[in-house]
């Protein structure tokens, strides 16, 4: 089932189910009027969006319209809340070791994870609006899932049975302002600004197998300026699977339904070492801190500049059959005027 969330002028936008080709939508307010009322009622709700979708995918829906990205909203416009791991520990690795710090034995078997703000996720297609390209504008894509209730404590056996949809997302962050946060001892705030998500959220059976082992096992594109910056297997080098990160969420403290966990930044290594550029043969990087990292560690210094006001990402994966699977989040960097 692809679920998605229509602008309609109020803060939570408005649910429609999605054609399984992104052709076409129905709305289904008489049976969710969002899509976090459906995920508070999770058991009831599935059932007869599942039945809808069907019919929408065989043609025999009722006043079935087109499916336009540009009209959507992040599935969820704002969440209870939103947590965001670091699956990937490689693109860690690479993070201390460019700044010549070792890498703790515990981050291989303790996932990373922070709260981030989860009250105005940007649309996928609206501009990420910043106030200065001095603070070291980033990109970061990464794929989420989206929980409902589930209780404190839960095994990643258990996680595994609570996650019911999977997104894709652009994990903004302004690297310039990392450094001076972290030094206080308290976390991100200021440098992670909102994140967009991608306009479709999926249940995982969509994927088929190639939703396997709590893992995606497809590649994620990245796309900068018009040019591929990034196509790093889901799978490989991901040290933590779903369930497990969605897990360590749980630990002390309930999931309450709508919880949005994230995997952090894609990334593979190559032959056991740093990736390289897609130019250069390799599947390159999903965000810009990591491409500046190896030039650092290869020459001592980066060359790889962040974003600019003008610039533009898009974020994207495609089945085996190159279909769109989740839409496209594409944005543009603009510069913030005030309100």
């Amino acid at each position: 089932m692809k679920l998605a969330t229509y602008k309609n002028g109020s803060r939570d936008g408005k649910l429609v189910v999605v054609s399984r080709d992104l052709s076409n939508c129905v709305t289904v307010t008489s049976i969710a009027p969002t899509l976090q009322f459906a995920l508070d009622n999770w058991s009831e709700t599935s059932p007869k969006l599942e039945s809808v979708y069907s019919a929408l995918n065989e043609g025999k829906a009722s006043d079935i319209f087109e499916f336009e990205q540009t009209l959507c909203m992040s599935p969820l416009p704002r969440a209870y809340q939103w947590a965001d791991g670091s699956a990937y520990v490689n693109h860690v690795e690479l993070v201390r070791k460019a700044r010549g710090a070792e890498l703790p034995e515990s981050f291989w078997t303790d996932p990373l994870m922070y709260q981030g703000g989860s009250d105005s996720f940007i649309g996928p297609r609206d501009d990420i609006p910043l106030g200065s390209e001095s603070w070291g504008i980033d990109f970061e894509a990464e794929i989420a899932v989206i929980t409902d209730d589930m209780p404190m404590g839960s095994s990643p056996e258990q996680a595994a049975d609570h996650i019911k949809l999977l997104m894709l997302v652009n994990d903004v962050s302004l690297r310039g302002l990392i450094p001076g946060e972290l030094a206080k001892g308290f976390g991100f705030f200021q440098s992670k600004p909102s994140s967009a998500f991608s306009p479709v959220a999926v249940t995982p059976d969509e994927l088929g197998s190639d939703w396997k082992g709590g893992k995606v096992h497809l590649p994620l594109l990245s796309t900068l300026n018009g040019e591929l910056f990034g196509k790093p297997d889901a799978e490989v080098d991901m040290t933590f699977d779903f369930p497990t990160i969605v897990s360590h969420a749980a630990k002390t403290r309930p999931i309450g339904a709508g919880t949005i966990v994230g995997s952090g930044t894609v990334s593979n290594k190559l032959d056991g070492g740093p990736g390289k550029h897609v130019s250069d043969g390799g599947k390159g990087y999903s965000c810009i801190a990591e491409i500046r990292m190896i030039e650092t560690i290869n020459s001592g210094a980066p060359q790889t500049s962040f974003m600019k006001f003008g610039d533009r990402i898009s974020i994207e994966m495609q089945d085996k059959d190159g279909l769109s699977i989740f839409g496209r989040i594409d944005q543009e960097v603009v510069e913030y005027k005030g309100a």
